[in-house]
């Protein structure tokens, strides 16, 4: 199975095959909106191109999660919510087409107009719209909906509504969004909001949510039963209002979905073999090549899939928190970074076969290139200069290692670091000054077996340094609170990133996310440069200032060592019972929440 290329697809659809070219304003209601350019798909499109529109529905899947959950709510800060139940249960104004780096078409709002500039944004919503219990979706859910998740959601969504400057009716089914700031990708943004039931929470908050008591959806799932801490299943309605839209044909085709939960991943994976799960993705190459040779996919009944994608790398890797001491000072996060010895641990741990990210954006047009900054990113990162280091603008590369367990060079490296930073071995023990022993404390989920693994050999590095390495493993809502606190020295980090970055950036590595609670800026970059190439990537109308803003912000994040990246997946890895199927034609983006399971179908 291949993947559609949407440079070539899309290439004669006018502008829309130039990812990154000029914006122009919508004039007039449309049924869709792209960042840049107008939408692929034309007004009468019948279903997505990656879509199997006559898939047969019915069936049942199971699949696993590690952990537990306490909340069936995954739209506020309190508790540990299944991750599935946003992509499956609740809707927005528009949806994404994954076959585009950022366009959206209409789903609850029939269409969608702008002004040229994008100051404002406004949305029809279809009569047709109903919730799972029947009642009409109204124009008062909508501005509800943006105002309690602006100010009594989960953090991530306060940054968007601090941006509006007004809602309002604007009809019996439209409603106007005006924005205070200078940011073309709010229009997008506003589309993609979950639009709630506001009649649910007339005598209640939506923060005294329990788990007899979540958000009413509108959506083609709904929560069917479940038993806390270990399984919920969602159900398929059949009067989902929206079934024949464009966005939804062919999708969401199974009867059932049951997600259980397993203390860890090595327990989930044998109830896979066993046939108690359905699929099953997987992050380690080596385990795929040697460990998918049970019995049931020797005779078949379990298929490997491999989905390739044309997206950036993201960054996954080790974060060090910058808002404690002695990670504040780069020169001590320079000698962490020399000191994971990455080949080793690559051939160790997957037997060499997957790539190490080489920064934010790496395999993608928007990864900063090799050697010093030229033209506009030179010119973006100049007058910053003097606060960032000097290998920004000059160039800045990861160390690497011999492959060795030694890693002579690097460790005479990080040893020269941290004797600039202050730091000199002392009885065996690295230490300051004032005589205090460099201690750091990797935090991790219980049930983190591969990064755990990861930790256990960089660990005897860094103690060789003479520095003081403990490991603490927590359950998943221990680690939620803990993270989400910033109470942590180490921990691992995961961003998947877009081939149309933008206000997401902000809550990833903007300055003004670093102190705000459950933030995602887990490192607490405060940058001014970081800020000035988002808000640049945020305005411009050019492709050359966009993609140029995007590789300075990716030499910025990359050379400033806030995290030490891993290996990146650059393919899709999912074993599935052989009944499960999906279209030969597969999205830019390849496998994500919102492609597995919902474009695929059991077929006996």
């Amino acid at each position: 199975m291949k993947p559609v290329c949407f440079f070539l697809k899309f290439a004669a659809k006018a502008a829309a095959a130039v990812v990154f070219m000029a914006a122009k304003g919508i004039t007039d209601p449309s049924h869709g909106i792209a960042m840049y350019g107008d939408p692929a798909l034309p007004a009468d499109f019948q279903a997505l191109p990656y879509a199997n529109a006559n898939a047969p529905k019915g069936g049942r899947i199971v699949t696993g999660n590690t952990g537990a959950f306490d909340s069936l709510n995954p739209f506020v800060l309190k508790g540990n919510a299944p991750w599935q139940l946003r992509f499956f249960a609740y809707e927005s104004l528009m949806g994404r087409n994954r076959g585009e780096p950022f366009a959206l078409y209409g789903l609850l709002a029939e269409s969608i107009d702008t002004a040229p500039d994008r100051s404002w944004v406004e949305f029809t919503l279809r009569k047709e719209a109903r919730f799972s219990d029947g009642s009409p979706v109204t124009v008062d859910d909508m501005i509800w909906s943006y105002e309690i998740l602006g100010t009594e959601g989960h953090p991530r969504y306060h940054g968007f509504w601090k941006q509006v400057d007004s809602i309002q009716a604007t009809g019996p089914r439209t409603v106007r969004l005006t924005f205070n700031t200078d940011n073309r990708e709010l229009a997008l943004i506003a589309g993609l909001r979950p639009i709630l039931k506001k009649a649910q929470y007339a005598d209640s908050a939506l923060t005294d949510a329990t788990l007899t008591n979540f958000p009413i959806g509108s959506a083609p799932y709904v929560v069917g039963d479940f038993e806390p801490g270990r399984q919920v299943t969602l159900r398929r309605n059949p009067d989902y209002w929206g079934a024949d839209l464009p966005l939804r044909r062919g999708t969401n085709n199974y009867d059932e979905i049951r997600i259980d939960f397993y203390g860890d991943g090595e327990v989930l994976f044998e109830s896979f073999k066993a046939g108690e799960i359905s699929y099953a993705r997987e992050f380690n190459a080596e385990k795929w090549a040697n460990q998918y040779n049970f019995p049931a996919a020797q005779t078949g009944d379990v298929v490997k899939s491999e989905i390739p994608h044309q997206k950036p790398s993201g960054i996954t890797g080790f974060v060090m928190n910058t808002r404690r001491a002695p990670l504040d000072d780069i020169r001590v996060r320079d000698a962490l970074t020399h000191a994971f010895n990455f080949e080793y641990i690559n051939d160790t741990l997957t037997g060499g076969r997957q790539p190490r990210i080489s920064s934010f954006y790496s395999g993608s047009l928007l990864s900063m290139q090799p050697g010093p900054a030229e033209g506009r990113v030179a010119e973006f990162l100049t007058p910053f200069a003097d606060q960032l280091p000097q290998d920004t603008i000059a160039g800045y590369t990861l160390p690497a290692s011999d492959g060795s367990t030694r890693n002579r060079r690097n460790m005479r490296t990080a040893i020269k670091l941290l004797s600039e930073a202050g730091w000199e071995v002392v009885d065996g023990k690295m230490r300051n000054e004032a005589g205090k022993a460099l201690a750091l404390d990797i935090l991790l989920p219980q049930n983190d077996t591969q990064n755990k693994a990861i930790v256990d050999i960089w660990r005897k590095s860094l103690e060789q340094l003479g520095i003081d390495v403990s490991v603490t493993l927590v359950d998943n809502a221990q680690y939620t609170q803990r993270t989400g606190a910033f109470d942590f020295d180490i921990t691992k980090e995961r961003r998947a990133l877009s081939l149309s970055p933008g206000n997401e950036q902000r809550l990833y590595w903007g300055s003004a996310a670093a102190d705000q609670t459950g933030s995602r800026n887990l490192a607490g970059i405060k940058s001014p440069a970081v800020d000035a190439m988002i808000t640049t990537m945020l305005t411009s109308e050019s492709q050359e200032d966009f993609v140029a803003a995007t590789r300075a912000l990716d030499r910025i994040l990359t050379s400033g060592r806030y995290i030490i990246p891993i290996w990146t997946y650059s393919v899709g890895r999912i074993a599935h019972r052989k009944e499960m199927r999906y279209p030969e034609e597969l999205p830019i983006y390849g496998d994500g929440a919102d492609w597995m399971p919902q474009f695929w179908w059991w077929e006996d």
